[in-house]
């Protein structure tokens, strides 16, 4: 158990005790209490709301309650102060004790400090990536794989029950046009000269190995033959070649799903129609005319009757074709089948999207809500990556046609390079990606800072095995204030894995190694002008040996964090 969760429990039996007393009414709802650092670290090392947020239920002011609990706190063990803040905010300031028994915690727990079971179980559907399956994964698709796994890996540290999932839109027109580029291929792998590729078909080079595929299937059978006979049997092994070559790319970034759920198996499996069903049943289809689209005249618009969905009911602009006029299904009447089987399978949803689907959330959202009877569905956007060299822009990849591959850049730099700097953004904001900042070796690479800082404790454990310093039991006591205020930011940690599984953001695992990176090589510097502070002191070995075990609790914290991130913590730097 975290030391908030320690302290949020100790808060708890306060309160139970002031309501056994008859000093407070028993039942207050205590969800919105909160134990959390205070913003400004002078205040003390824990702060609370529960005087905030429980006074008016209790029929008191927030003061006088936080009074209350005052008393009540001050005599727990490890407490040094308890001061009232402002309107009632409750400020708790700790003893040194209880940092150097958190110390042992960390290392006890190794690489479980940090894990949670506030999920509780809970199923959760995280989909992400779920690109066109009409060429390798580029640069486009790479945050938010990234963004997708790292939070599945929060998700899963927290206590929740996930599945990974990719969504495969292989029934749309795109699906026919990778066919007919196939075909183009094919005949090039027959010896025909197809001259420039063209326009409307994929350019892109990754199709001819598919080609070559084909012709060593067909021989020349499907030359010159009528679309139709080709097309279908195309189509199927094309698409299989570029999941393939997806599944390879997303490997190499260290991304695994556990599902691939196809577009053309959900129309076929009758989904649409069960939810088209239930939302009938409950009032939310019908029969109708839209208005005619902003810009078009009577004359140039001929009104005509669909099947919709009232979407206007949960915010949208306008009510949604579930159903085109010829009877086909439109992509989000496709779509909400989909989410139909996603909510057949999991209690919450997780959808990470590029930007440009930004006009589809609140529709989607809409179609989820009614049918889950609950809002259960988060769709996080992701902003695009500008690749820059030194500054200039990328030039596209000649391969793949028009755009840079994941594959390309993972080879240059390294996955855990491309990982780290993916998530030091929030998902919501542009991110800069320069090959030559995200290798450089400096504090202002943040992937480096980090990593940097695990290398650099693992390379104070080899000189302190040399040199014996490795056994033995460490007298904490020996670690001085500023020595435990490195401890003390470690501690946060498993505060910090909570907070963003709730929030769905995983980035905040990235600013927090930054943050206790940068305490710790503070404190490392410090023996840089005295060598009397170093880690290792010559002569001093039961210093050496608390300094030692400090440096030990922050390197797993480290690890922990980066692989929540699905980056390798190193062992030396190169």
């Amino acid at each position: 158990m975290s030391l908030f969760a320690t302290f949020t429990d100790h808060i708890n039996q306060a309160l139970d005790a002031l309501a056994a007393e008859g000093a407070l009414p028993a039942g207050l709802p205590r969800g919105n209490v909160t134990v959390e650092p205070p913003r400004d670290a002078s205040h003390g090392d824990l702060a609370t709301n529960a005087a905030m947020v429980l006074a008016k239920p209790a029929g008191t002011n927030p003061r006088a309650l936080a009074g209350l609990l005052t008393a009540k706190l001050e005599a727990l063990p490890g407490v040094e102060a308890v001061e009232v803040a402002g309107p009632g905010f409750i400020n708790i300031r700790l003893g040194q004790d209880v940092w150097r028994d958190e110390l042992k915690r960390i290392l006890a727990a190794g690489s479980d400090y940090g894990l949670s079971d506030i999920g509780r179980g809970k199923r959760v559907n995280v989909e992400y990536v779920s690109a066109n399956p009409t060429g390798p994964m580029h640069m486009g698709h790479c945050r938010g794989a990234v963004v997708g796994d790292a939070l599945a890996r929060l998700l899963q540290a927290a206590g929740f029950a996930v599945t990974k999932e990719y969504y495969v839109n292989d029934a749309g027109s795109q699906v026919d046009t990778l066919a007919r580029s196939a075909h183009l291929r094919y005949r090039e792998a027959l010896g025909e000269d197809i001259g420039e590729i063209p326009e409307g078909l994929y350019p892109g080079d990754y199709l001819k190995p598919v080609g070559t595929l084909l012709a060593a299937e067909h021989g020349s059978a499907m030359v010159g033959k009528p679309e139709a006979e080709w097309l279908p049997a195309f189509r199927e092994k094309t698409v299989a070649a570029m999941l393939d070559l997806i599944r390879h790319d997303l490997a190499l970034l260290g991304v695994h799903h556990d599902l691939f759920s196809s577009e053309a198996e959900v129309v076929a499996s009758g989904a649409a129609d069960r939810a088209v069903a239930e939302l009938r049943a409950k009032g939310l289809v019908y029969e109708g005319v839209l208005e005619a689209p902003k810009g078009k005249s009577v004359e140039d618009w001929e009104p005509v009757e669909l099947t919709l969905f009232r979407s206007t009911e949960f915010g949208d602009d306008q009510d949604r074709p579930m159903k085109k006029s010829d009877g086909s299904w439109t992509y989000f009447g496709v779509d909400t089948a989909y989410h139909l089987q996603k909510l057949e399978r999991s209690e919450e949803l997780i959808n990470i999207w590029g930007a440009d689907h930004s006009g589809t959330v609140k529709r989607t959202q809409a179609a989820v809500a009614a049918l889950a009877g609950r809002n259960v569905l988060d769709v996080k956007l992701v902003q695009m990556v500008q690749l820059l060299r030194a500054g200039e822009p990328v030039k596209m990849s000649k391969r793949s046609g028009n755009f840079v591959t994941l594959a390309d850049v993972v080879r240059e730099v390294g996955k855990d390079v491309v990982r780290f700097i993916m998530l030091t953004k929030r998902a919501d904001t542009p991110l800069d990606f320069d090959f030559a900042k995200v290798v450089e070796a400096s504090k202002d690479n943040p992937v480096f800072y980090v990593q940097y800082a695990h290398a650099r404790i693992a390379s104070l454990k080899r000189k302190a095995a040399e040199a014996g310093l490795d056994g033995g039991e460490a007298d904490l006591s020996l670690l001085d204030a500023e020595e435990l205020g490195v401890i003390r930011l470690a501690s946060h940690y498993p505060r910090v894995v909570e907070a963003a599984a709730v929030a769905h953001e995983p980035h905040r695992i990235a600013f927090y190694l930054y943050e206790l990176a940068a305490a710790f090589h503070a404190s490392w510097n410090r023996g840089n002008d005295d060598p009397g502070r170093r880690f290792l002191v010559e002569g001093e070995p039961a210093l050496s040996r608390a300094r030692l075990e400090l440096a030990n609790a922050v390197q797993s914290v480290l690890r922990n964090g980066l692989d929540l991130m699905g980056v390798e913590a190193a062992e030396e730097m190169r």
